[in-house]
């Protein structure tokens, strides 16, 4: 199935031709600064089916995993839209709120809850993983 989406201001648009393989609340510190304190939803996508328009702005950075990471942004409005690791070069990860229509993936999975500040909500209906879980077969 294809997806799209953007940044708020419009500057920069993407679409993916392939389905997701997950999807996962991550509760590490860096993504709570992302997500002004909250966990960050993000959607797990092959590398190889994924096209942009427009200049994302990437920071690198070490995650808290040890992987060498890419963190993408919109340098107009400032909307975090992607990450790719090093390691896994195949798989890029797409920020949910980017997506045209957010509702077309759920999370399946809380993970780095160990990071999470006392205040966080977690969903009883999904598992969670005080750090990294591997992701699916499929994908590794």
């Amino acid at each position: 199935m294809a997806t799209a989406g953007g940044c708020r201001c419009g500057a920069i648009r993407f679409s993916v031709a392939a389905d997701h393989f997950t999807t996962r609340i991550c509760w590490c510190r860096v993504y709570q600064y992302l997500g002004a304190g909250n966990g960050m939803v993000s959607v797990c996508f092959p590398s190889s089916s994924f096209s942009i328009q427009g200049e994302a702005r990437w920071f690198e950075s070490i995650a808290d995993g040890g992987n060498h990471m890419q963190r993408s942004f919109c340098p107009s409005c400032g909307a975090p839209l992607f990450s790719r690791a090093e390691a896994r070069p195949h798989l890029i990860f797409i920020r949910a709120g980017a997506l045209d229509n957010p509702k077309l993936v759920a999370p399946t999975m809380s993970i780095w809850t160990d990071a999470s500040p006392e205040w966080a909500c977690f969903d009883p209906a999904l598992p969670k993983a005080p750090g990294q879980p591997p992701l699916p077969v499929a994908v590794d």
